[in-house]
């Protein structure tokens, strides 16, 4: 009988848990670890950042860095639910402008695919993209 101890590899929810925790907080390198290194990132195309991202560093500079360059991002709520075919997550939370202090609720769903223990694809989904565009070019201009 054997007493060593086994890792039991993450379930691809617990993979999308990790990558939530880690944005929720801030944690760049958390989030890389949980993505493939050719990840793909399709963003609605209403958005200053939408289209199509594939690598963890360009979805770093061109999404993360998009949303932040503008906001802080302060996520209230993730939810996770995995189905025979992928992972759905939920996040929900504020953005805050940097250049006026405005204020703007965050809807997003996602759906991944996770594949040996990272995510491989991400499709996101917002819940009213065509404000949340208006919001980031006022963010940009300094105007409410």
């Amino acid at each position: 009988m054997s007493h060593e101890s086994e890792t039991v590899p993450a379930s691809r929810a617990d993979v999308v848990r990790g990558l939530y925790d880690a944005l929720s907080k801030g944690d760049v390198p958390g989030v890389l670890a949980r993505l493939a290194p050719e990840v793909i990132v399709d963003e609605p195309d209403q958005l200053p950042y939408g289209g199509v991202h594939q690598g963890r560093e360009v979805f770093v500079r061109s999404v993360l860095g998009a949303m932040t360059g503008h906001a802080d991002v302060a996520i209230t709520a993730a939810e996770v639910f995995e189905g025979p075919t992928g992972v759905v997550g939920t996040l929900t939370g504020t953005l805050t402008a940097h250049t006026t202090g405005e204020e703007f609720p965050l809807t997003m769903v996602e759906i991944h695919r996770v594949e040996d223990g990272t995510v491989r694809k991400i499709d996101v989904y917002t819940k009213n993209p065509h404000e949340l565009a208006a919001f980031y070019a006022r963010a940009e201009a300094g105007t409410r």
